[in-house]
């Protein structure tokens, strides 16, 4: 090793043994961050995972890098050093030293600073290791120097920068190790081909003793002008306009990116005892969301029917793949060119990273999705019953149009993952948005009643240019072990 790099280490060591008097002021900001999970209980435990100075001792800014156990939770903090703030960054302040290595000098969080932001950029630029953490890049993506770095706002469990409109670095917050999702299904989808979702081009991790790398930031290509797939659907609602040519090309898309998910990675067969058990999981859910939410309580029995009919429908299996994993209208992107692209694939953040990258079954995506189009459908006003069900249609029919298999052929399948999400809804907004538990309420009611004999869709041939064999359509490549 290097008498620089020694040098590097001895002062890491040395800043991670002397946070301590920050550690006041990070217990009374974490709380209060959008990213937070730990809202509305105090903090028992905080300590350093890891430290390092991203800037030579003495810049000015200097920038802090840190991982803190909280309560068993592993956050990504990266905080700006400065003997003061200019006007621009005052709301970013998180407190004083009064003592260690930054005595006197004020903390405050790096991303909303221009100059940190950017020398971020420039470490992503050049792949190497800077005490625990290891910059690395796609050497056939060039990214420019110079680009202006802004925050993107409205984001809840990670935070995010937007570089000169043509790159946008995702930072996660809270982590743990293993390759993060929103790394590893995009990189897999660009080496098969697959050109729906933007390819990382830079990211970043930590390398940890006794632990596996740990994820912290990815950055892809900015699809600049592009439609949010909520926002657009929002619009077409509010204009009273028909939805369903995007709905079909967005089933499509869908299509392209299980499938490709499906040739570039395992797939496996959830027999009969893992599908009781995968039944099993959602009636427990329903159980303990029923006991929180006092309104779906008089509709427990009913909904417990759709996993009872997948729990008993299972002779030959499930099919099973690496999927999304929280798939809705507000991860979709439509292109400039009216293309639509599938983003943020890091799952739902709240479940463990190794649930989150297990192959599920691909029709948690569409489940996802469909309720969707039903969630835009109820916030309009008047209620837009026949808009969903076209864009249901429209959607189910487009990703057919690819596969050759309709999804709503595996109605007990479908049904049941239609209402595990309706009932993770419910449970959300009763905690988070209770003037919106009537929307997820109305799905409830629906997937209770009895079910109606229906008629059995025709099978549809896969349009040009479909991508075959389907996972649906072929022998699972491994038994699950």
């Amino acid at each position: 090793m290097s008498e620089a790099a020694s040098a590097r280490n001895r002062l890491t060591a040395d800043r991670a043994a002397g946070i301590g008097p920050l550690e006041p002021m990070l217990r009374a900001w974490l709380p209060a961050q959008r990213w937070f999970a730990g809202k509305g209980r105090a903090i028992s435990r905080l300590r350093a995972v890891s430290a390092a100075e991203l800037l030579p001792p003495g810049s000015t800014p200097g920038l802090l890098h840190l991982l803190l156990d909280v309560d068993g939770d592993c956050y990504q903090l990266l905080l700006g050093i400065r003997p003061s703030l200019p006007p621009a960054l005052v709301p970013a302040l998180i407190g004083r030293a009064e003592e260690g290595p930054y005595a006197g000098r004020a903390v405050y969080e790096a991303l909303g600073d221009p100059r940190l932001a950017a020398m971020l950029l420039e470490r992503l630029r050049s792949p190497g290791t800077l005490g625990p953490l290891r910059f690395d890049r796609d050497p056939g993506a060039p990214v420019p120097a110079g680009l202006t770095p802004r925050p993107l706002s409205g984001e809840q469990t990670n935070s995010s920068l937007i570089y000169g409109d043509s790159f946008i670095l995702k930072v996660f917050r809270r982590v743990g190790p293993g390759v993060n999702p929103d790394l590893e299904l995009p990189r897999a989808l660009a080496a098969a081909g697959c050109s729906r979702v933007p390819a990382p081009v830079a990211w970043y991790e930590a390398e940890l003793p006794g632990s596996e790398p740990l994820t912290l930031g990815v950055l892809q290509p900015y699809l600049r002008g592009s439609d949010d797939g909520w926002q657009l659907a929002l619009r077409r609602l509010g204009a009273g306009a028909d939805f369903t040519t995007e709905a079909h090309a967005l089933g499509r898309a869908t299509a392209e990116v299980h499938s490709a998910l499906a040739s570039a990675l395992p797939t496996v067969a959830l027999g009969p005892e893992q599908t009781a058990r995968l039944a099993a999981g959602m009636t427990a859910r329903l159980a303990a969301t029923a006991r929180e939410v006092p309104a779906l309580r008089p509709y427990e029995a009913g909904l417990r029917g759709a996993f009872d009919a997948l729990a008993a429908s299972r002779g030959a299996g499930v099919p099973a793949q690496r999927i999304h994993g929280d798939l809705h209208l507000g991860q979709t992107l439509r292109t400039l060119d009216g293309s639509w692209s599938l983003i943020d694939f890091e799952g739902e953040p709240a479940r463990p990273l190794a649930d989150r990258r297990r192959p599920e079954p691909a029709v948690r995506d569409i489940a996802g999705i469909l309720r969707s189009f039903d969630y835009a459908a109820r916030s309009h006003r008047p209620f837009a019953p026949a808009w969903a069900d076209d864009c249901r249609a429209a959607f189910c029919e487009g990703y057919a149009r690819t596969t050759g298999r309709d999804p709503r052929e595996d109605p007990v399948l479908l049904r049941a993952y239609e209402t595990d999400k309706a009932v993770y809804e419910a449970r959300y907004e009763f905690r988070h948005r209770p003037d919106w538990l009537h929307v997820p309420m109305a799905a409830i009611r629906r997937l209770s009643e009895p079910v109606r004999p229906a008629h059995r869709m025709p099978p549809v041939p896969p349009g040009p240019g479909a991508l075959s064999p389907h996972p649906h359509q072929k022998p699972p490549r491994r038994p699950l072990a």
